[in-house]
């Protein structure tokens, strides 16, 4: 299989978004946040996205040059406008305002409506750890997952990311979906032609599968049973109702380029680590050392900064069948 360099793979993304209808500047936020997560090992939200991306560009389900803006409703509170473009530019917004109006407030919030695809939902919540936040993502999706005992798709798979800084350390990153694998592991299965094991999802019927299509048809198995559903509901009301996003279940696919842009939302909320009881990060530092102090045990995170630190040097990989794929965009 090919092996790109990191700046090589960035090319290859900024390059083919552009060609199907992106806004250079919307191309390069996007080709950082898929090449980032793909360095990170997290591939479902790597380079293999820029097919849908692609496509939805070209059908104008995502709006290639959309203006991302941004108003101030409270003093705490930053509203932005996606403006049915990629989400990752609106996420960087988000990521530059809120660390001055957090350290002026305490606490601020971002609310992101008329979004997208919020790709690995860790990667702004890091960003705002390294600059001395502690920051809580909530991101909702098109509708995956029925209700505990129901059968229609109600929720998206919904992940929930959060980042706390360490002192002299990597930040804690706990990224999760709220099904019980993420949507993209059974996506790349369909693309390879491959089953899923069993309990991942379940087909239209409400029925358990094994087959990658039928799931993709049908629902989520979610993360804890009624648990997870009850944190899908959450997210839904925090991502999506709280902004003024659409709800999972009136959200069109992230996955095609059918029909009108998704308009997803996201929350984040993000605290001043001083701003309760002086620096609190020396206390998180104590409760990462009784996790890391134990043989075996690892920090959430910690294994994503090791396969980062390995792609910087050796690149990372791409099948040919993929990679010919995305240069016939």
């Amino acid at each position: 299989m090919p092996i790109l360099s990191l700046d090589a793979a960035r090319t290859l993304a900024v390059e083919t978004l552009v060609r199907c209808g992106t806004a250079p500047s919307a191309a390069a936020s996007t080709a950082a946040a898929l090449v980032g997560a793909e360095a990170d090992g997290l591939r479902t939200h790597g380079l293999m996205r820029l097919l849908a991306y692609g496509e939805q560009v070209k059908a104008g389900k995502v709006v290639g040059h959309a203006e991302v803006t941004t108003a101030r409703p409270r003093p705490g509170l930053l509203a932005v406008d996606a403006a049915h473009g990629f989400a990752y530019p609106a996420l960087d917004v988000a990521v530059d305002l809120l660390p001055e109006i957090a350290r002026s407030q305490g606490v601020a919030a971002a609310a992101i409506r008329r979004s997208h695809h919020c790709g690995a939902a860790g990667r702004p919540v890091e960003a705002l750890a390294e600059r001395g936040l502690v920051a809580i993502l909530f991101a909702n999706a098109p509708a995956s997952m029925a209700p505990w005992g129901g059968s229609r798709p109600v929720f998206g798979t919904n992940p929930v990311a959060f980042s706390c800084p360490l002192p002299g350390l990597d930040p804690v990153v706990v990224d999760l979906s709220l099904s019980k694998v993420a949507r993209g592991n059974i996506i790349a299965a369909h693309q390879r032609g491959e089953a899923i094991p069993e309990g991942w999802a379940f087909d239209a019927n409400g029925e358990p599968t094994t087959d990658a299509a039928a799931a993709l048809a049908g629902t989520m198995v979610p993360l804890g049973d009624a648990k997870g559903t009850a944190l899908a509901l959450i997210v839904e009301l925090l991502a999506a109702g709280l902004t003024g996003a659409r709800f999972a279940g009136e959200a069109s696919s992230f996955l095609d380029a059918q029909g009108d842009p998704p308009g997803t939302g996201q929350l984040i909320v993000a605290f001043d680590a001083t701003a309760f009881a002086g620096d609190a990060t020396e206390r998180f530092a104590w409760l990462a050392r009784s996790i890391t102090d134990q043989e075996g045990a690892r920090l959430p995170g910690a294994r994503r900064v090791a396969a980062r630190a390995r792609a910087v040097t050796e690149g990372v990989t791409i099948s040919d069948s993929l990679l010919a794929q995305i240069e016939g965009l």
